[in-house]
């Protein structure tokens, strides 16, 4: 009997390595995204501290300067106008470019104009700083929104947009009132020597963070100017204006009626507005997620909510207790028409994300400067300083109006 060496018992096969488990590789990608996020909320932090933090600090720029205040006071409208028209300008330069590296040049070219406004020789330079900025910053905010909605699944868009969207609500909440501290205490080139800090770590962090997004494969900017062509469009981005001019509306008058209506000190002021800030954390978390699970339902409740709490402002404002729970309630809907705006945006603009976001920024920055010309005009007129209430419930009445009226139109973008 030979032994047949060729014919040898099979092995045993080695044991696998241990894979990661489903539950362990989706917990790494939600930390990934996750982290993505928190970087271009960042972007959007650094860019809602810079849009509003200067009004704080308008008598020391217009002393430093020796302009009057109105002069100095061009610096807020100025900063809306280069938003308006950055947002979708430099969207439209930069279609071609994959969204990472296009989001990488907003950044710098934001960083460059934190720079120019910090080393301003004069009140010109200062003032093209600001355009400069807000045209990185309109462009930045509208391109995250879009690179954030792609990282995430399709029923986590809103959420994801809503973080994003979280970083200008914190911006109310600590970068204005730290920077205008700050600015107040060290001059008002310290808050945009913290900007531009900001705007430093912002760019690493992008780069380290937020993976590789190549350009759509198709992407045309005619075809993406021809969805503009839908009726819908042009009704969803006026809602956008309405639906979101009450909140500055009100918030630019808050001090006068704190102080000449309500009967607060006007120390109290920041602290206020602190507390409104902490409305918008918690309205723009919260819509986000509500907009995930039923986006019109959210859309129509949040707008509904700012016409309403509006109006029961005009009473509540002439109770301090009233007028506390009345202002914590407004930043929570304020907040909470954003989330669901920008989504629907990008759903009834569908084939055109870039573009359309670009544009729905604008129309958010029409609404902050529309909103308070017409209360400022209304006090012109001889109206009182609850003028800018019955406004804001008028305009977010407005804004739901156009929104049930873009939805029926026929075959709607959103189901």
């Amino acid at each position: 009997m030979t032994n047949d060496l060729s014919a040898a018992p099979p092995r045993a096969e080695a044991p696998a390595p241990p894979a990661p488990t489903r539950a362990r590789a989706r917990a790494r990608a939600r930390r990934a995204g996750t982290a993505s996020l928190s970087a271009l909320a960042l972007g959007a932090f650094a860019v809602g501290t810079t849009e509003v933090v200067i009004a704080g600090l308008l008598p020391e720029v217009a002393t430093d300067f020796g302009v009057s205040l109105p002069t100095a006071g061009l610096l807020v409208p100025g900063y809306a106008l280069g938003m308006v028209v950055g947002a979708p300008l430099l969207t439209v330069l930069g279609a071609k470019a994959p969204r990472k590296r296009l989001l990488l040049w907003l950044v710098g070219l934001f960083v460059a104009a934190g720079l120019l406004s910090a080393l301003a020789p004069g009140y010109e330079v200062l003032l093209a700083g600001r355009v400069l900025s807000a045209l990185a910053g309109g462009a930045y905010v509208g391109t995250a929104a879009v690179v954030a909605a792609g990282l995430v699944a399709p029923e986590r868009k809103a959420s994801a947009i809503a973080t994003v969207f979280m970083g200008l609500s914190l911006a109310n909440v600590l970068g204005v009132p730290g920077g205008t501290a700050l600015g107040q205490a060290l001059g008002w080139r310290a808050a945009f020597w913290a900007v531009t800090a900001i705007g430093a770590v912002l760019l690493a962090a992008i780069a380290a963070l937020v993976p590789p997004i190549p350009r759509d494969r198709g992407t045309d900017f005619r075809r993406e100017l021809a969805v503009f062509r839908r009726g819908r469009v042009w009704l969803a981005l006026a809602a956008t204006a309405f639906g979101w001019a009450p909140f500055l509306t009100v918030l630019t008058y808050i001090t006068p009626l704190l102080t000449r209506v309500t009967g607060f000190d006007g120390r109290t002021v920041p602290l206020m507005l602190v507390l409104i800030g902490m409305g918008m954390v918690v309205g723009t978390s919260l819509a986000g997620r509500l907009a995930d699970r039923a986006l019109l339902p959210t859309l129509y409740g949040a707008l509904a909510g700012v016409a309403a709490v509006s109006a029961l402002l005009l009473a509540a404002v002439h109770s301090k207790p009233a007028a506390v729970v009345g202002f914590l309630l407004f930043g929570l809907v304020g907040a909470a028409v954003i989330p669901p705006l920008q989504t629907w945006v990008l759903k009834a603009a569908r084939g055109a994300d870039n573009l359309a976001s670009a544009a729905n920024i604008s129309a958010f920055n029409i609404g902050n400067a529309g909103g308070p010309l017409l209360a400022g005009a209304a006090l012109s007129a001889g109206g009182d300083y609850t003028s800018s209430l019955w406004i804001a419930a008028v305009l977010g009445a407005i804004g739901l109006v156009l929104a049930l009226a873009a939805t029926a139109l026929p075959r709607p973008a959103i189901r």
